[in-house]
């Protein structure tokens, strides 16, 4: 497979919007001098909702998230946290606590004890530890979590925007509101003020991206907001929400990411580090929480591209459509993520990122052996990169793929390992832009520099789903170092995630082979022709540019008995 469509389909997607820019014309809305009004009264006008930790206690709607997912829990469970939340202040009682759940039923001690564990379980605590819920002896019971309150403002017509708000972009776009400082230490809040700086400035090296600039999200600071209102007045998709609390030498970061138009949580997690250096822990954090956020923002414009009626489509839902396709790197699949993506080309001819996502349509049909005329599909690569880079060559996506492509195809390794560069220097927080790097510095004979790449692609996003593709580049360059013992362990990392991708059976069957454990690189060899059995040696030479600097690898293929 090549390594094109081994990065994370998110990133790829984020270069979707690009190159709107000659079709859309964003202004940043100005900064607004209130929020919306919060004097609803809970149950009757709007939702009020209870923050702590990764969870989100809704009061009216009675649900409970922990993140995205929803928490079930029983009635009288549900009842008795909302008790204990609501009067956090003080000692909840037994008495009290059953006059308000069991309406003064009687009621064993038992019973009671029961419900107390099954809502510590809910919110993740347990009698021992006793994190939110602490039993106070022959005293009673108190929340002792840090909550933060919300409220949801119902609107006369939800589905009516007002007439000041302006208009949600057609790309992602996205606000990161202040962050709310739990800990009671005013140091914190220039803390949590400067990390939720640097996450915006972060996402706005993002071109896909539209992110409202911090004085318009810094007036909903300090105040119980409602998120879909905040979408409405900032005229965007998305809303990044947090908290930040410092506890013994710690700080502990939360931050949610909604769906403003919906209320829907798409992703929630939670940071904590050692409270030392306060602007490298900010960095990191900045750094968590960017790479975590960006694909899942993605993945939810995907998400919402396929749930689009085919006459709503625009040359945007094309690439989205296309893209899904492409990823899957199947014949059929390649052939209509080029019909696609074309159609979207024609709708706008200045989309840069759609003429990168067909070159690297036409180029993998030439690394599949779909192509039946390779030849054309080669000059139909490099064309469309070519054409990209004339559209938009100040994009750090499409300078990255650009870049693969013609390291993949060309081969000119000066010009390549410049654009690359120029890529991460635009955006060091791009993942696509550091795996792109990595691939072009292994072309390039350098295998050092392109594991310190693939290693900070995986820093960057170490639970991704196309980690086996990374590890896949790692353990090639290994084998050009003569890391045989190292170049397995990362190929059985890969082949393990993915045993349906061939990259890692090559790097087993070439590492066993220079080590002469001959048994192992022979089985290594048959599981890879199980995947791919049209490879041979030749072949595999003809397709790129990979193998002028892989002569160890190659060599391990001899070694292996695979065809030449």
């Amino acid at each position: 497979m090549c390594p094109v469509w081994t990065v994370h389909q998110a990133e790829v997607a984020a270069r979707c919007a690009a190159a709107l820019n000659w079709w859309l014309t964003f202004l940043l809305p100005a900064a607004y001098s209130s929020c919306a009004s919060t004097e609803a009264a809970p149950g009757r006008n709007g939702s009020l909702r209870y923050l702590f930790d990764e969870y989100a206690f809704d009061s009216d709607r009675r649900e409970l998230h922990r993140g995205t997912d929803a928490v079930s829990i029983t009635p009288q469970v549900f009842d008795l946290l909302d008790h204990l939340i609501r009067n956090r202040e003080r000692v909840v009682s037994k008495d009290d606590l059953i006059n308000a759940v069991w309406n003064g039923r009687s009621v064993s001690d038992a019973a009671l004890t029961t419900r107390l564990n099954a809502a510590r379980g809910a919110i993740g605590d347990s009698g021992e530890e006793q994190r939110f819920i602490k039993t106070l002896p022959r005293k009673g019971f108190r929340f002792v979590g840090q909550v933060r309150e919300a409220r949801e403002v119902a609107s006369p017509n939800p589905d009516d925007a007002p007439e000041s708000a302006p208009a949600v972009p057609d790309r992602p776009s996205i606000a990161v509101l202040p962050f709310a400082n739990m800990s009671g230490d005013p140091e914190q809040e220039y803390f949590a003020d400067g990390m939720v700086e640097e996450i915006t400035t972060a996402l706005s090296r993002f071109k896909g991206l539209f992110v409202i600039a911090r004085n318009s999200s810094f007036t909903f600071k300090g105040k119980a907001v409602d998120i879909k209102e905040v979408g409405r007045r900032l005229g965007v998709r998305y809303v990044l929400e947090g908290e930040v609390r410092k506890a013994s030498g710690k700080v502990r970061i939360t931050g949610r990411l909604i769906e403003a138009a919906t209320g829907t949580h798409i992703w929630a997690d939670r940071f904590e580090r050692d409270m030392t250096d306060i602007f490298a822990l900010q960095d990191d954090v900045t750094l968590a929480i960017v790479s975590a956020i960006r694909p899942k923002l993605f993945q939810a414009e995907i998400a919402l591209a396929s749930r689009r009626r085919p006459e709503d489509l625009t040359a945007y839902d094309l690439f989205l459509r296309a893209l899904q396709q492409a990823i899957r790197s199947t014949r059929e699949s390649l052939a209509e993520a080029l019909r696609l993506v074309q159609r979207a080309l024609e709708l706008a001819p200045g989309f840069a990122a759609a003429a990168v996502l067909a070159g690297e349509c036409h180029m993998e049909n030439v690394f599949r052996n779909y192509a039946i005329d390779p030849q054309f599909e080669r000059r139909e690569a490099v064309r469309l990169m070519r054409l990209a880079l004339s559209l938009d060559d100040g994009d750090p996506d499409t300078l990255a793929d650009a870049a693969l492509i013609s390291a993949l195809l060309v081969g000119d390794c000066e010009t390549e390992i410049e654009m690359s560069d120029r890529a991460v220097k635009l955006n060091p927080n791009s993942y696509r832009a550091w795996i792109c790097r990595g691939w072009v510095y292994k072309i390039a004979g350098q295998p050092e520099e392109a594991i310190r790449s693939f290693e900070r692609a995986m820093r960057m996003s170490p639970v991704d789903p196309q980690t086996f593709a990374v590890l896949n580049g790692i353990g090639f360059a290994l084998i050009e170092l003569r890391r045989f013992d190292e170049a397995i362990l990362a190929g059985k990392k890969a082949q393990r995630l993915n045993p349906c991708y061939p990259g890692p059976y090559r790097c087993l069957a070439s590492a066993f082979a220079h080590l002469g454990r001959d048994a192992e690189a022979r089985e290594a060899a048959a599981r890879m022709l199980e995947v791919d059995p049209a490879f041979t040696i030749s072949a595999w030479i003809a397709r790129s540019q990979v193998s002028k600097t892989a002569k160890l690898m190659i060599e391990g293929f001899r070694k292996a008995g695979l065809s030449e």
